[in-house]
């Protein structure tokens, strides 16, 4: 067969050739699409998972794998982070024992997944890394919304979960400023159960303290950040047994005005004891230390410390300033304390006892040099022993017990009393800024009283004085057995003596009636001075009485102030040395006198005056008003054998007049205005010579010229009833008996304004009786001036 007709054998292999190529290259590039098409489907699942998350069932299964760790948890959002892994974002952490409870709340937690034991459905969380996170606690109900949540920022944490445990490597946040950093352990066995479970009640008061907490922190400004380091183990199924160990460390802080230099601080919590083995705080002035233990099954407090730090400023950056608010600290307060207690809410007990140094201070703006003391507390009872209080011109010693319905103050001082003016209540105040105190004082006092309330109190004790003053009225010394309570202080026995005498008696200041009460009070006294004790509006009572030597003066009663309208105050004056008194603007000099005064309300009744003067006696009363803008007096008055001449001399400077004055007068008037006096009385002199008056002198030679030798008789008597008002003395039967003949008168005698209308006649008796149908030819009249009258015939 020809060549030409054989099938070429070259050609068929090349199309095998071809054959295969065409089928490598068909399987590389379907290899490659699903290659491509597998990673698009892993970049577009690792977006979706990265930006939409894992469905609910994925979320249901971390939360029910955290829950087998012993956290109570719900996840928002579950997210594939290509470089994190398994990221939980909005994670609600809560109370394993009620899920009402919301403990923390975190924005992001990578979870260390072991993805074969995850789709065998075994336990695949190996760790959770948490970074940068936030923790949020919720604020207790009812409490301001705009209050800062206690939140831990920056949190940074890696947690692993070895079979059945929970070991934090290591923690670490700032919360409040405070950076705190954590490590420990935890067995969590598999069958945990919680060992109690938390009441509403109970959670509501640990949100309530962790939000006071944050509250109180937040107002402290460090100048570095605080460490807190945190080392702990337990069993979670029984926290209470965990051990907890914890220091703090601060540098330069401050809290209101208060500045500290550092603060440090160890404690263990461990065997249910809580032991605070080391606090210092120190700032400028001083430092304190204190250590601690408290027991938790029995609920006992075991604890000592020691201050010297600044301690007004330390109070009042924590609002407790009104501890010392009336205390101003020069140099800081020494304080030791060491006690026990029982913080059981049904037996709550304390036992406490310490020391107190105190080292130039002052109370109540009163500087004292130094104080100390004892004092132990109990929870309800303090005793306060030993009590040294020294000031530059004394000391005060003293102890002090505050007990339910029970207190007492025992003190003894020897400093001036000047100086602790201050220290009086309110509401004798007033009554105290009256004494003046310049040199040392004696005072004892015990002092009892159902509480601590000033207005309970009752006490007893003396009081002895130097020289002083009360109400600029001085005195050289006063003593007195001294009682006080329900309002008043109770002077018993007081004795206060001057230079020109003594007085004694009892003495009560009221200040809650607002009364001053005297019993026995006598007094050797100025009473211008001594009135002014009583009370200093009451001295224009007694100025008018101008006593030549100091009175006895006996009162009791009662004298009210502020208004008071029971006012009943008895007072005996006797003066045997006399008094000035002025009537009618001239000084009546009574030689001595006695009286009765009875002081009420807005009046002043004088009784049973009796007294010497110009060698007579005088007696009479009064009942004169004491009513603001009301002047107005009544008064009466008796005189019996009073020297007429001397009488006469004061009051119109007839020097030759002769004679004894009787007479009664009863009158009223206002002030010191005569012309207001309006009264009547009757007048008789005997033993005298009316003729030698200068009134009627010109009489005497009228009668001469009738019966020679007959004007120059003496004029043995002479009476008359009168009456005066508006300054004029009116008289209708003034009679004056000269034995044959005698004279008879009516008229009107203006003694203010020096002018007389007077008539007389003659009035015959005896040998003069012939010449009764004269008696129209020898009657007179006087006019002009009282002091040179002008006398002439009636009818001419």
């Amino acid at each position: 067969m020809p060549a030409l007709l054989e099938p070429p054998q070259e050609s068929f292999a090349s199309a095998t050739d071809r054959s295969r190529t065409l089928a490598r290259r068909f399987l590389v590039s379907t290899a490659r699409f699903l290659v491509v098409l597998a990673l698009g489907a892993m970049a577009g699942g690792g977006w979706y998972l990265a930006k939409k998350g894992f469905g609910r069932k994925w979320r249901g299964l971390v939360v029910e794998e955290l829950h087998k760790h012993g956290v109570e948890a719900s996840v928002r959002r579950l997210t594939l982070d290509p470089f994190r892994g398994l990221v939980a974002q909005d994670v609600r952490i809560f109370d394993r024992k009620n899920r009402e409870n919301t403990i923390a709340e975190l924005s992001r937690i990578s979870l260390d997944v072991n993805y074969a034991a995850l789709l065998q459905r075994q336990p695949f969380l190996n760790a959770v890394d948490i970074r940068n996170a936030q923790v949020t606690l919720p604020l207790p109900e009812g409490a301001d919304p705009k209050l800062p949540h206690a939140q831990i920022k920056n949190l940074h944490a890696h947690i692993y979960f070895p079979p059945e445990q929970i070991y934090v490597s290591q923690a670490d946040g700032i919360f409040c400023d405070i950076r705190i950093s954590a490590t420990g352990q935890l067995i969590k066995r598999n069958d945990y159960k919680p060992s109690k479970e938390v009441t509403p009640e109970e959670w509501q008061t640990r949100l309530t303290i962790l939000q006071r907490v944050v509250n109180e922190l937040n107002q402290f400004n460090f100048s570095e950040r605080p460490r807190l380091q945190v080392k702990f183990s337990g069993d979670v199924a029984q926290l209470e047994n965990a051990r907890v160990e914890g220091t703090l460390q601060t540098g330069p802080w401050q809290r209101g005005n208060y500045l500290a230099r550092r603060l440090a601080m160890t404690g263990e919590f461990a065997d249910q004891t809580l032991s605070i083995r080391q606090c210092e705080l120190q700032d400028d002035l001083g430092g304190f230390t204190a250590s601690a233990i408290w027991r938790r099954p029995t609920d006992e407090l075991q604890f000592q410390a020691r201050s010297s730090l600044n301690l007004r400023a330390l109070l009042e950056s924590v609002g407790l300033s009104h501890l010392v608010s009336d205390i101003s600290f020069l140099a800081p307060p020494r304080l030791e304390i060491s006690g026990t207690a029982k913080l059981g809410q049904d037996q709550r007990r304390w036992q406490a006892i310490g020391h107190a140094v105190l080292d130039r201070f002052a109370y109540k703006g009163i500087p004292f040099l130094s104080a100390n003391a004892e004092f132990s507390w109990d929870g309800e009872r303090t005793m306060v022993r030993d009590i040294h209080v020294r000031h530059q011109s004394g000391e005060l010693v003293g102890r002090l017990l505050d007990a339910p319905n029970d207190f007492r103050i025992d003190l003894a001082s020897t400093i001036d009393a000047n100086a602790l003016r201050s220290l009086a209540p309110a509401d004798m105040r007033e009554f105290v800024k009256d004494w003046d105190w310049p040199h040392a004082s004696n005072v004892q006092l015990t002092i009892r009283g159902p509480s601590a309330a000033a207005a309970t109190w009752k006490g007893d004790g003396t009081l002895q004085l130097e020289r002083g003053r009360f109400r600029t009225i001085g005195f050289n010394s006063a003593s007195a057995i001294v009682h006080f309570g329900d309002g008043a202080i109770t002077y018993e026995n007081f004795r206060v003596a001057r230079d020109e005498g003594v007085a004694t008696g009892t003495f009560v200041y009221d200040f809650a009636h607002h009364e001053t009460r005297l019993s026995n009070v006598v007094s050797g006294l100025r009473p211008t001075e001594a009135i002014y004790w009583i009370d200093p509006k009451l001295l224009k009572v007694v100025t008018p009485y101008k006593f030549q030597k100091p009175p006895t003066i006996a009162s009791s009663g009662v004298y009210q102030f502020r208004g008071g309208k029971n006012t009943r105050l008895e007072i005996n004056v006797d003066s045997p040395s006399g008094m000035d008194y002025v009537f009618l603007d001239k000084t009546l000099p009574f030689d001595r006198i006695n009286a009765k005064l009875l002081l009420t309300d807005d009046r002043l009744q004088i009784s049973e005056l009796n007294g010497t003067i110009f060698s007579g006696s005088v007696r009479g009363g009064a009942d004169i008003s004491l009513a603001k803008n009301d002047q107005r007096y009544r008064a009466t008055m008796t005189v019996d054998h009073v020297d007429f001449p001397k009488l006469t001399d004061l009051y119109f400077k007839y020097k030759t007049a002769v004679g004894l004055m009787n007479g009664h007068y009863e009158w009223t008037g206002t002030g010191s205005d005569a012309r207001t006096m309006n009264g009547k009385g009757e007048v008789e002199v005997r033993n005298g010579d009316v003729f030698a008056i200068p009134l009627f002198g010109p009489l005497s030679d009228i009668l001469n010229k009738i019966m020679p030798g007959v004007g120059y008789r003496v004029a043995r008597k002479a009476k008359m009833s009168f009456a005066i008002k508006d300054g004029v003395v009116r008289t209708s039967d003034f009679h004056v008996d000269g034995g044959a003949f005698g004279m008879v008168g009516q008229g009107n005698a203006r003694f203010l304004d020096d002018k007389i209308d007077f008539d007389v006649r003659i009035d015959a008796s005896g040998a003069g009786f012939v010449l009764t149908p004269l008696y129209k030819f020898f009657e007179y009249k006087a006019e002009g001036s009282l002091k040179k009258p002008d006398w002439h015939p009636k009818i001419f």
